[in-house]
Parts: structure tokens; sequence; C-alpha cells
């Protein structure tokens, strides 16, 4: 175990490290002060620090019991069994994701928290349900996807006010995170593993895609039935704090409680849930309960150092870097600088190590982790561009949007099913934590210095819409990925049939 997790902390300090240096090397360029530098430094040890047991702990637990749960349900053939499952499921999971939390405290003068997490919750529950059931019914997942989107923007058209759009999106993105992700992922794994035919593991991946778009739909009902209009943020929310060093220390300390309290209500749902599961099927040896046992302790322990040091450490930094940049030079270097921290920021999210493992096993390795990552750093480099652009310039979110996601549908006719599914999850998953907790910030601190006295009204409709954004650019980019790959195998397999016909034909003669 202790190889495992130096393993663990080797990845998370690759990670982590650049974007790191990055915000470093732009606190000093602004002049940030001594207080919210160290605040930095103690959040980048504490991220490191959490991720590797995050991801040690998901390895141990999240992992092994949402694969047993989809093989045993399914298993049953009893679909309403599986549907029953699924739902609760996704809703306990959903209420246990930080990333929505972070969303939830945001928007908190517009929505109450508890409404729009239950609200989110509900809607991964539906989806997660029509996913499972996708996989067992056999119906392809462009299909579900086309029809499902196209539902999500006329609610946003006909019936909801615009101030709500980008609440809306980024709610889907936010859903799919550190908690989510495992658990889906792996149930989709087992789930698909009763399928004998050779599109079953394709069909393994598409859960994240299918339960990114329940909670979209979810929110614009809730604007519809809410009638929200021109809802504001509270500017004075999110300032950064200040004092002197040796109180840089013990502001971390109320972080620690604060979310371990939030973490052990979000993961009791989870663990009753698996005692219940174990107590009728009986299915985990004692040991394999004490390995989860403690697998779930690690993944507690690393995700409530995760969120301290996301929080406490890097929230106050994003937001002063982002007030920074908009005073120099008309605020244009948001764009490079945004789009720099894309291309790094995407390597610390743990979700996205669970998704890229999860990829390189059920591809039998032709699809790798480094490309994967490789493709989603691209995407979420040009997805901060284009959203740090919007805050400058004030698009409409819906110019984006639309012509993004029509973009993701037209390919899912020429991408491979099985890089459909990965780039529809991919979507959800990179728009994790970091974002949330410093990229967000960093967009609304610039948007209020560039709106002005138009900030309240502004920071809604133009800073909120970076995570949806990071949500539609890997559908793009992993298609067109698995359009390249599909054209090289090809290329290979047609260049080997040829000299096998040349091999045959030279010894006939």
């Amino acid at each position: 175990m202790k190889n495992a997790f130096i393993d663990k902390l080797k990845e998370s300090l690759t990670a982590v490290l650049p974007i790191a240096a990055i915000i470093l090397v732009l606190a000093v360029a602004l002049g940030v002060g001594t207080y919210e530098f160290v605040l930095f430094i103690v959040g980048a040890v504490l991220l490191v620090v959490g991720l590797s047991g995050f991801n040690m702990g998901a390895d141990m637990s999240m992992l092994v019991i949402g694969e047993k749960i989809g093989s045993v349900v399914t298993h049953s053939r009893k679909v309403w069994l599986i549907a029953l499952v699924s739902f609760v499921i996704g809703i306990i999971v959903t209420i246990a994701e930080p990333d929505l939390q972070i969303l939830a405290g945001y928007v908190s003068d517009a929505i109450n928290p508890w409404v729009l997490i239950i609200t989110v919750a509900v809607g991964v529950g539906i989806f997660l349900t029509i996913a499972m059931l996708r996989i067992v019914l056999r119906i392809r997942l462009s299909i579900l996807l086309i029809a499902f989107y196209i539902i999500a923007f006329l609610l946003a058209f006909i019936f909801v006010d615009p101030s709500f759009w980008a609440i809306a999106f980024d709610s889907g993105g936010v859903t799919t995170g550190p908690m989510t992700v495992p658990f889906i992922m792996a149930l989709g794994v087992g789930v698909a593993s009763i399928r004998s035919d050779k599109e079953g593991k394709d069909d393994s991946f598409g859960l994240v895609a299918l339960s990114s778009i329940g909670p979209i739909i979810s929110v614009l009902v809730l604007g519809i039935i809410s009638g929200a209009e021109g809802i504001r943020y509270s500017v004075s929310e999110g300032a950064a704090a200040s004092g002197n060093t040796g109180e840089a220390f013990y502001a971390f300390l109320p972080g620690l409680g604060q979310y371990a309290g939030e973490v052990g209500i979000a993961l009791a749902p989870i663990a009753v849930f698996f005692i219940i599961f174990q107590l009728v099927t009986r299915v985990f040896h004692k040991r394999q309960i004490i390995r989860i046992a403690l697998g779930i302790v690690i993944t507690f322990i690393g995700l409530v150092l995760f969120l301290t040091g996301a929080n406490v450490g890097f929230a106050p930094m994003g937001t002063l870097i982002g007030r920074g940049l908009a005073g120099v030079a008309g605020g244009w270097l948001l764009i490079p600088v945004g789009m720099i921290i894309g291309y790094f920021v995407v390597a610390a999210e743990p979700a996205v190590h669970v998704l890229n493992k999860q990829v390189e096993r059920m591809s039998a390795g032709a699809i790798k982790a480094r490309s994967m990552q490789l493709a989603l750093s691209i995407s979420v480099c040009c997805a901060l561009g284009l959203a740090m652009l919007r805050v400058l310039t004030g698009i409409n979110i819906m110019w984006i949007l639309v012509p993004g996601y029509a973009a993701a549908l037209v390919l899912t006719f020429f991408s491979p099913r099985l890089f459909t599914g990965i780039a529809f999850d991919s979507g959800g998953v990179a728009s994790g934590a970091m974002v949330s907790a410093f990229v967000l910030p960093m967009a609304i601190g610039a948007c209020g210095v560039i709106a002005g006295e138009q900030a309240a009204a502004a920071i809604m409709t133009d800073a909120f819409g970076c995570v949806s954004f990071v949500a539609l650019m890997p559908l793009i980019t992993i298609q067109v990925f698995g359009i390249l790959y599909k054209r090289r195998t090809s290329k290979i397999k047609r260049t080997f049939l040829t000299v096998e016909d040349r091999i045959v034909q030279y010894e006939v003669s």
C-alpha cells in the first residue's frame, strides 16, 4: 500500500506542479500579497496529497463497488431492479459530489443551494437510469444524445430566461466529478460485462454523457417552475481574504472541519448502500470488505484535503489573478493566460485520471491514457480561451454552445461508437473541482472589474458558463481523434491484407 501511495503521489505532483508554477508566476507578476501567496502554497500541498489519496481510495473502493453492483444487478435480468438501483445510486453519488456543492455556493444568492443540489441529483438519477437501460436494450448512444440535447436547447430558448442559461449548462459539467465518475464508469463496465456481443465494450461508455444531460434539463425545468428572471450575482461574494502570514496557516482549520463534515455526510449514503448491498448479495469476501472499507476512509481523507486546498488556497488566488489580469492591456491577457491554465488544469482533475485509466483498460491498451490526457488538455485549452473571450466581449453563450453541440452531434455519425461514448463522457469529467474552484473564481474576478457597475448581472451571463465550455470542447476533439484513429487502423489493416495477398500469390506461383 505504501508503494501504491508513492506512485499516486508522483502522478499527482506531475499533474499539479505545472499549473501551480504558472499561478505562482502570475501571482508574483501581479503583486499578490504574502497572505494569499502562503494560502496558495499550503493549498497546493494539500491538493497534491489529497489527489493522491483520492485516486488510491477510488481504486480500492469506488471502482470495485460500482463494477460489482453493475454486474450483479444486470445479471438479475430484472429491468425494474436495474432502473431502481440506477436511480438511487444516481441521486446518492450526486449529492456527494463536491463540484456541485462548489457551484451551488457561488449561486446561493440567486438559488437556494439545496434546491439546486436536489434538482441536479434527481436529474442525474433519472438519466443514469436511462443510460443503464440503454446498455441493456442496446440503444445507440448518438440517438439519445441528439434527442435530449434538442430538448435542452428548446427548453432554454422558448421557456427559460437567458440569465439562467449559464447556470443550467454549468450544472451538467460540475455534476460528473471526482465522486460520481468512479461509480458511474465502473457501473457501466459491470453492466456491459454480461453482454457477449462485440459492441458491449463500446456501450460501457456513455453513462457519464447521459448523466451530464440530466442536470441541464432538470435545472432548466427548475427555471421554468420558479419563473426566475434577471438573476444577479452578489459581487461581495468570493472576495479574497486578508491577514498576516501566520494567520494564513490557521485559515485552513475551519476549511478542514467544514469539508470533513460535508464529505462525511456525502459519503455516508454510499457506505450504507454498500453495507445493504453486501448483506443482501454476500458477493464480497471478508478481505475484500476490509480493503473496500479502508479505501472509503482513504477516499474521505483525500477528498477533504483536496477540497480544502482547492477552495481555501486556490479560489482566493483565482479571484485575485482574474482581477489583476482584467486591469492589464484592457484584459486581453486573460485569453492566452486562460488557455495556458486550461492546458494544464485538466491534469489536476481527479476524475480525469479515473476516466483515462478506464479507457486504456477497456480498449486493451489501444487508446493510451497519455493520448487521452493530451486530447483533453488541448480541448480545455481551447475551451478556456473561448470562456475568457466571452468575459471580455459579453458574447451570448448560445452563440458558442449551439454550433458546438451541433458539430459534436454530427461527428457521432462518423466517429467509432467507442470514441463517441468516450468523448461525451470526457466532457463531464474534464469540468471538475479545479475548474470550479480556480477558473470560475478567476472569470468572476475578471468580469467584476470589466463590467463595472453592471457586474452583478454580467457575472451571471458572462463569467458563469466557463464550466459548460470545458464540458463541450472534448466532445469535438476526442471524436476527431477517433476518426483519425479509425483511418489509421484501416490503413494499417489494408496494408497488412495487401502484403498477405502478395505472399499468397508468391506461394501459389
